[in-house]
């Protein structure tokens, strides 16, 4: 049974920097493709960014596009997300996702992710 577990969230100055790291097991995840979606109060849940498990290919939203930065280290299973320059309107639950690369769906899309973290909260002050 695969598991993500969240860490690294907290409380942030805007213009601040946070990474958060999400501990992977369960299967090898060759294949797979991890993302990172966030839901802010009474909002959907948003995709951030995504990397194809082996090959490294990465996707980022417009609205995090150079100010994060999605990472893996597939020897320890984990995959990152560096924060740079937060702003308070990236305050949300963040959620880290894996789902295989086959199938209709985008990396964007939920529908593309079977398994889904817990979350962690990340709150940016202004």
């Amino acid at each position: 049974q695969v598991q993500l577990v969240e860490s690294g969230g907290g409380l942030v100055q805007a213009g601040g920097s946070l990474r958060l790291s999400c501990a992977a097991s369960g299967d090898t995840f060759t294949n797979y493709r991890l993302g990172w979606f966030r839901q802010a109060p009474g909002e959907g849940r948003e995709f951030v960014a995504a990397i194809r498990w082996t090959e490294g290919t990465t996707y980022y939203s417009d609205s995090v596009g150079g100010r994060f930065t999605i990472s893996r280290e597939n020897g320890k299973k984990t995959m990152y997300l560096q924060m740079n320059n937060l702003h308070p309107a990236d305050t949300a639950v963040y959620h880290c996702a894996a789902g295989w690369q086959s199938g209709v769906y985008t990396d964007t899309a939920t529908e593309a992710y079977r398994y889904w973290g817990q979350g962690i909260q990340v709150t940016v002050s202004s």
